[in-house]
């Protein structure tokens, strides 16, 4: 089965002199790259003015076909500088005269089912005007809708999790021989996780490196990484945001040294807080995160779970009431760690401190985004006190530190 790519609508009225930014020096605007008018819209519509640091960087050289390494902090719009080069390109190099079914232009890979989500849901804004087809293949969905999805249009964007596409590889309902740009999102993740071999097998139904685009994108950089860049890029750019901190200054963190007794008790004092507006508690075991909030719903607070055993679809009805407002307390693994951009996050707090650096950074940057302040507790008993020690250490910080009686046993 045989088609051309619908092309992107036009812009109908608007134009680019509606969007004004004006120049400031030592801030690159969107307009300094010539990004075709009908993703420049949706970037107007999404009130994207001043690029940041990372997109600043990295836009000059991806624009141009090159391959590009990005480490930077979760939250600093890493996303949205690859969906930009992958649209861009899309519009400036004409499809294939002929193509099948199942075969994407674009492959980005994620490490969890709910960062490809949110990699989706920020591609179908960019996407508003460019109208490419953009499909998201993640395990716990439908196999037949996914089927159905699949066989109902030409794929410009693929968005997927490395174990859902190699099941529709295996069944040969797909096809990467015309990738033009592969984006690889927290490889750092996909190391963790175990997904290496799955992504080896995936690249070598590839294009070679030097016949695509590759963007790979991690928060850290070990050996392993540095081994992986070269195996899977071309003469890459690499682009180093750091930080200050590897907490932004955004986030008032703070400590609560408690018995494990008293750790419900405290968290239930915290939430009623006024100040406490949307709220993520983040556990280390999947069996604490339902305890935890069938205790919470008992005195009738507004609380969902999420963790790896839960279903996918409740996991994004979950995730849909938590944006929605209509619960505002999100239990959670590090599942939700990363990738999870839920804007108004007002606190987060560490019922059990993380024994890994990297998952207390992660879990913190959901609160403090885009500039505004932010709260994270931890709370430290008997159990996991020793922990604090090396946290600080590793990040390069003190981190403010409380006795939780003086607010559970208040002296008059």
């Amino acid at each position: 089965m045989k088609s051309k790519t619908s092309k992107a609508d036009n812009t109908e009225n608007w134009n680019i002199e509606a969007f004004q930014v004006p120049e400031v020096p030592g801030k690159m605007r969107f307009h300094d790259f010539h990004l075709h008018d009908v993703l420049m819209r949706a970037i107007f519509d999404l009130k994207f003015h001043y690029c940041t640091p990372i997109q600043a960087e990295i836009l000059e050289h991806t624009l141009k076909g090159l391959d590009a390494i990005g480490k930077a902090q979760t939250g600093t719009g890493k996303t949205a500088a690859f969906l930009i080069t992958a649209m861009n390109q899309l519009l400036d190099i004409p499809a294939p005269k002929e193509r099948y079914i199942g075969e994407p232009r674009v492959l980005i890979l994620a490490p969890t089912r709910e960062l490809a989500i949110q990699i989706t849901e920020d591609a179908e804004k960019l996407n508003q005007y460019t109208k490419f087809n953009i499909l998201m293949l993640v395990g716990g969905m439908d196999m037949d809708k996914q089927q159905k999805n699949l066989e109902s249009a030409y794929i410009d964007i693929m968005i997927a999790t490395p174990g859902r596409l190699i099941d529709w590889l295996s069944r040969q309902a797909i096809f990467l021989d015309l990738v033009e740009t592969l984006v690889i999102d927290e490889a750092d993740r996909m190391l963790d996780m175990g997904f290496i071999p799955q992504i080896s097998r995936i690249l070598l139904r590839l294009p070679k490196s030097e016949d695509r685009q590759t963007l790979f994108f991690s928060a850290t950089f070990n050996d392993d990484i540095v081994r992986l860049t070269k195996k899977w890029t071309c003469h890459p750019i690499f682009v180093d945001i750091k930080a200050k901190n590897a907490v932004t200054d955004t986030i008032d963190q703070k400590i609560y040294i408690v018995t494990a007794v008293d750790k419900f008790k405290l968290l239930c004092h915290l939430i009623q807080d006024p100040t406490v507006t949307r709220l993520i508690v983040f556990v280390n075991l999947r069996i604490t995160t339902r305890k935890l909030t069938e205790k919470l719903k008992k005195l009738d607070f507004k609380v969902g779970c999420l963790s790896g055993d839960i279903p996918q679809k409740k996991r994004i009805l979950t995730l849909d009431q938590f944006k929605s407002g209509k619960i505002n307390i999100l239990v959670a693994t590090d599942v939700a760690g990363r990738g999870i951009h839920v804007e108004g996050v007002s606190h987060v707090i560490n019922y059990n401190l993380p024994e890994d650096t990297e998952d207390y950074v992660h879990r913190v940057g959901r609160t403090g985004r885009a500039g505004s302040q932010g709260v994270s507790i931890s709370f430290a008993c008997e159990n996991d006190a020793f922990l604090i020690d090396g946290l600080e250490k590793k990040l390069g910080q003190k981190i403010a530190m409380y006795n939780s009686l003086d607010i559970l046993n208040p002296t008059n």
